[in-house]
């Protein structure tokens, strides 16, 4: 399924007409999704069989960082959704994905990747925050998200880690909005990305059966996920310090030569990288090895903050002042997101240090 460019490129106008709104408010929180659903976003980098357009995962990387460019808003709301359907794709469960994909890709339901209480229990940082009471074939669940994105009202669907309180392995599930017991709270009061439906999710005695089952063994499944999952996540690194590169380009003050050669040299930097995350995650290297993947996150993450500097460094007392500040200070709070995304740097750190613990034993 192909959809025509100009879509695309009005989908991308609206993005960067609203850009201010969706960092500052919630006004236009719940037009991301239907928007870049209906320019066929979500498609890009799904099987055609599967409904999508076709492509490949740096595709995808391709999409969010063009979005990200425009607004980080946006493009972390677009990051939730391809992940959650990533998910879907990956899972064995079948009637899910035919059930649930067709409106995640339309942009009618909005998909919340909630596993990043999961990603820190793989590094054992925490416990799973969801417990799992077996009931029959089903559970009964309990327990809280403290910090989901996409959320969007109207209706979503978030993927959760739990832990069965019998000693089975740790599962996968989706939830649903309009599951009894399941909560949304009032959106977080957020330094910016108000506009990204982020809030905490409260689960008491809510039912959960096979049907909503992503996968059985959640071990097995995101180490399986996490290359998409961080590669679609560093598409909105990409986007935004080529967003602050080209900034720094138009002000007049990066016509003089140590800004010239500072620009460039970032921009060089940062092709190199967004090449090795595009062929780690198109040969497959980043599955069985991650370590290198939190190098580029890693990476990309200091790259965004030298592009901010440089953005600065370029503007100059303009960037200060609200008449003429532009995009800029937008795109410094953004900048102060990306480290602390789960995730965080202090995490992907934390796990360096532990794989190189492990091969010195």
């Amino acid at each position: 399924m192909s959809t025509p460019l100009s879509s695309r490129d009005d989908a991308l106008a609206w993005v960067s007409a609203h850009a201010a709104s969706l960092n500052d408010s919630a006004a236009d929180a719940d037009l991301v999704i239907p928007r870049l659903g209906a320019a066929g976003f979500f498609r890009i980098g799904v099987p055609a069989a599967q409904g999508g357009s076709a492509g490949t995962t740096a595709d995808a990387i391709e999409a969010i960082a063009a979005v990200a460019e425009r607004s980080l808003t946006a493009a972390f709301v677009f990051w939730g959704q391809r992940t959650f359907i990533e998910y879907l794709l990956h899972s064995p469960n079948a009637a899910l994905r035919e059930r649930h994909l067709p409106a995640l890709l339309a942009g009618e339901l909005a998909g919340a990747t909630g596993l990043s209480n999961a990603m820190k229990f793989l590094s054992g940082i925490e416990s799973l925050s969801i417990g799992a009471t077996p009931v029959g074939d089903c559970w009964r669940l309990a327990g809280d998200l403290p910090w989901v994105t996409n959320l969007r009202r109207p209706g979503f669907a978030v993927a959760a880690a739990v832990q069965p309180v019998d000693g089975q392995p740790p599962a996968i599930v989706a939830l649903f909005h309009d599951t009894p017991g399941l909560t949304r709270t009032d959106d977080l009061e957020l330094l910016g990305l108000r506009g990204s439906n982020t809030a905490a999710i409260r689960i008491h005695d809510v039912a959960s059966g096979p049907a909503d089952l992503i996968h059985a063994d959640a071990r097995g499944f995101i180490p399986a996920v996490r290359p998409a999952f961080l590669g679609l996540q560093c598409g909105m690194a990409i986007g935004l310090a080529r967003a602050s590169l080209a900034a720094a380009r138009a002000s007049g003050s990066a016509a003089r030569a140590s800004l010239q050669a500072r620009i460039e040299g970032i921009e060089a930097e940062l092709a190199a990288t967004v090449a090795e995350l595009k062929a780690g995650v198109a040969d497959g290297r980043f599955a069985p090895q991650a370590a290198p993947l939190f190098r580029i996150r890693i990476k990309l993450a200091g790259l965004v903050r030298a592009a901010a500097d440089l953005e600065l460094d370029a503007t100059g007392g303009r960037a200060y002042l609200v008449a003429t500040t532009g995009g800029f200070a937008r795109r410094w709070v953004e900048a102060a997101f990306v480290p602390v995304v789960t995730p965080s740097l202090t995490q992907l750190h934390g796990e360096l240090a532990r794989h190189a613990a492990l091969r010195a034993a």
